[in-house]
């Protein structure tokens, strides 16, 4: 809540869920239309290169993670007469809130992985009883992790391919 956005507008919303079937029901939505972007929507070279990460449409720990973080952006806001509110760089703004709850959770102690659930959207709204003007951008499962999950062993490009120092 404390992050910068266009002209100050806040365009986001976060929602925490932490009851059992709330997170029931979007594990079935999520791996509903996971499955299809595996299938169908991703392409092999998508599904090829997310191998190595060992992922797929199933997605346990939607159920088992203590809560799910889902971030909405609001892609305008309502004025006390009704009318619509121009949420300037909402896309933006969120994606900057988002990071910045990324890097309080891992200071936290807390882990999550970061998920775009494809085509999930719009369901997830109807089902979280979100307004017409919320689009999912984000859903972080956060907790611990088992002791004996495993993560792929990453590497990050060097510095100096990621910056240009003038």
């Amino acid at each position: 809540g404390t992050s910068p956005s266009g002209a100050h507008t806040e365009p986001w919303t976060f929602v925490v869920v932490q009851d059992p079937y709330l997170k029931h029901k979007i594990r079935e939505i999520v791996e509903e239309e996971e499955e299809i972007n595996y299938k169908k929507r991703m392409g092999d070279r998508w599904v090829n290169d997310l191998k190595r990460l060992r992922t797929n449409w199933i997605k346990e720990y939607l159920d088992t993670a203590p809560y799910l973080i889902l971030i909405f952006k609001q892609v305008y806001g309502r004025l006390p007469n009704g009318k619509k509110k121009t949420h300037y760089y909402n896309e933006i703004s969120v994606s900057i809130a988002c990071g910045i709850l990324l890097a309080a959770l891992q200071n936290a102690g807390l882990y999550t992985v970061t998920s775009t659930p494809l085509n999930c959207g719009p369901q997830l709204r109807v089902l979280l009883q979100r307004p017409a003007n919320e689009k999912l951008l984000l859903l972080l499962p956060v907790g611990y992790p088992k002791k004996d999950a495993t993560v792929p062993a990453l590497s990050r490009k060097p510095l100096e391919d990621i910056m240009v120092l003038m």
